[in-house]
């Protein structure tokens, strides 16, 4: 329990996820193969002795103009915190209604679960029907040499008008942005201007995907991007 301990100090709110919300465990073709705490799941030891790999989500959230709605993350965040990122990024859990894979409803359900949780979008705004899966991402990202990431993420877009109140436990500061707000944004991160820092995630899907997903938004043509065929390795 020596690990656990030295934890003592952690955020009381960050502390209760950590231990009490079970991730669902799945190797690189994304069949489940057990459950595991966030705690374990997101500790770089672990993910690289036992190759600890965990579903995830990313929302991007757009309004009807098409702007992007970032976060960013709390300072009390375990990984990543004060980074940049997409609307939200988490987990469906180890239960019944996030397990369902047909149409990826479990992804859909816990997406829905999430944006309530850190931004206070209710349920009834972005109902699960409305959420376009794009594609899947796997990844491995350490953050601070004891925390990191490695997931098997799934891409979600939404197009909704809604109103935000971040929970501050989890969420520091939002904005909507243009497609060239979002390239100034990435050029101050890539500079190390102002100290912008963006998610490894986050700069995985725009280097890779989320330029030409958000300009089949804009024509109304986004169900030609959809893959869920392939799973996409990135480093």
């Amino acid at each position: 329990m020596a690990g656990v301990e030295e934890d003592a100090g952690m955020d009381e709110v960050q502390r209760r996820l950590m231990f009490d919300d079970e991730c669902i465990l799945v190797d690189e073709q994304d069949n489940v193969v057990g459950h595991e705490s966030k705690y374990t799941c997101h500790l770089m030891e672990k993910i690289e002795s036992l190759n600890l790999l965990h579903r995830a989500f990313s929302v991007f959230l757009f309004n009807s103009k098409h702007e992007l709605l970032l976060q960013q993350r709390s300072a009390t965040k375990i990984t990543f915190p004060l980074v940049w990122t997409n609307t939200c990024c988490s987990h469906p859990l180890y239960r019944e209604s996030e397990l369902i894979q047909e149409n990826f409803l479990g992804v859909r359900n816990a997406a829905q679960r999430k944006l309530l949780d850190e931004l206070g979008i209710p349920a009834e705004d972005v109902p699960v029907d409305q959420f376009t899966p794009l594609g899947r991402m796997l990844y491995k990202a350490p953050s601070d040499g004891k925390w990191g990431e490695h997931e098997l993420d799934y891409l979600l877009f939404i197009v909704r008008e809604v109103k935000v109140l971040p929970n501050p436990d989890e969420v520091a500061d939002v904005k909507y942005v243009s497609r060239e707000q979002l390239q100034e944004l990435i050029r101050q991160a890539d500079a190390g201007e102002g100290g912008v820092k963006l998610s490894p995630w986050f700069r995985l899907v725009v280097d890779n995907f989320l330029m030409g997903w958000w300009e089949h938004l804009e024509k109304g043509t986004l169900e030609q991007a959809v893959d869920m065929e392939t799973i996409h390795k990135l480093k």
